[in-house]
């Protein structure tokens, strides 16, 4: 089972939803960084269940603890472990669904491949995961500050209501402003509202979120397989629940011609090299040419929703699946902090892979 992502700043993470802890192992955060343990649990607190109303209300304070490679506060270069311990499970809400295959969840692939599953929340597959995600992503985060460099995710869909503005019409600062962490505050009360009403009628509801990497310099990525944006791509449809990815002017690019598409160079008053619009989302070639990294990821329908499903058991026959637990009506607002973290690691990644090939 693949739980490594990268080749320099490296994570490795552990755990599953109702097993004792969820942790990281991270290898290659350069010595000497200041790691902010408050900044660092601030970000979890971001993701952690239980903020809001239209969340889940699994109780978790997700407090974490940085037990190795890091010594007076600075990194010393070996590897770094954090790991939270879980402490709100309830496993028997999980109880009548050991045999049972919920519908489009990962039950039946994970019975398939391995021959036994997790059944208590998903085990491995559930999205608890990302909270290791986000704790490396905050490393990450805070090596890419001192190259000025800034992930800035917001949400921007949910169901049919969505942002008709671009991310430069939007203050991005104010995404925190409201529990849907959409920075249209008259749209996030309509987002908080259909949320709400999905919630009520037992059912759940998909959205996207989109992300907006600033600062980045040029030259990040490879020409062939490890094009920058494939593996933004491969970090973002690696989260839980999510079916899709574009960055730039994606699928909505295909209505434009090559003579409105292509965005055209020019030199600023300072002498950088920028261009006049940025349909290629700030990758071209597969690297970086320093303007905005711009994507969108979509999350599904959250899978486990308060309503009787058919379904079939391990052994073929038919059986019904009653929805029980704790579940988000909809993943995108805490989605935000877990797509920041990612193209954090994404970058991190890439500009020390960049000075490793540099003279």
């Amino acid at each position: 089972m693949s739980s490594t992502y990268g080749k320099i700043f490296k994570i490795s993470t552990f755990g599953e939803s109702h097993g004792k802890a969820v942790g990281v192992v991270i290898e290659g955060c350069p010595a000497g960084l200041a790691i902010d343990e408050d900044f660092i649990q601030s970000e979890l607190d971001r993701r952690k269940p239980g903020q809001s109303k239209i969340t889940t209300q699994r109780n978790e304070d997700d407090k974490i603890e940085i037990l190795s490679g890091v010594f007076e506060g600075k990194a010393t270069g070996v590897p770094i472990a954090m790991m939270v311990w879980n402490a709100d499970q309830r496993s028997k809400d999980y109880s009548h669904i050991a045999d049972k295959f919920r519908p489009s969840h990962a039950d039946y692939t994970y019975h398939e491949k391995y021959g036994l599953r997790d059944y208590r929340g998903g085990g491995r597959s559930s999205a608890r995961e990302t909270l290791a995600r986000v704790a490396a992503g905050a490393v990450a985060k805070l090596f890419l500050r001192h190259l000025g460099i800034e992930a800035n995710a917001f949400v921007s869909q949910v169901g049919g209501l969505k942002l008709q503005k671009s991310y430069k019409e939007l203050d991005l600062t104010t995404t925190e402003d409201n529990i849907v962490r959409c920075p249209d505050q008259e749209m996030a009360e309509q987002m908080i509202a259909l949320i709400d009403e999905v919630r009520l009628s037992r059912d759940t509801i998909g959205g996207v979120v989109d992300c907006v990497v600033s600062g980045v310099p040029v030259g990040l990525g490879e020409p062939v397989f490890d094009k920058l944006h494939a593996e933004l791509g491969k970090a973002m449809l690696s989260i839980n629940a999510v079916k899709g990815f574009e960055f730039g002017s994606g699928f909505e690019g295909i209505a434009l011609r090559g003579s409105q598409h292509n965005d055209q160079f020019y030199v600023d008053d300072n002498g950088k090299v920028k261009t006049h619009t940025n349909y290629s989302g700030g990758i071209q070639g597969g690297i970086s040419n320093g303007e905005d990294i711009y994507f969108r990821t979509a999350f599904k329908p959250v899978a486990t929703i308060m309503q009787d499903q058919e379904s079939i058991d391990s052994e073929g026959n038919k059986a019904v699946v009653s929805g029980k637990g704790r579940h988000d009506p909809c993943v995108v607002s805490r989605a935000v902090p877990i797509v920041e973290a990612m193209a954090a690691i994404v970058i991190a990644d890439f500009y020390l892979r960049n000075k490793a090939i540099k003279l």
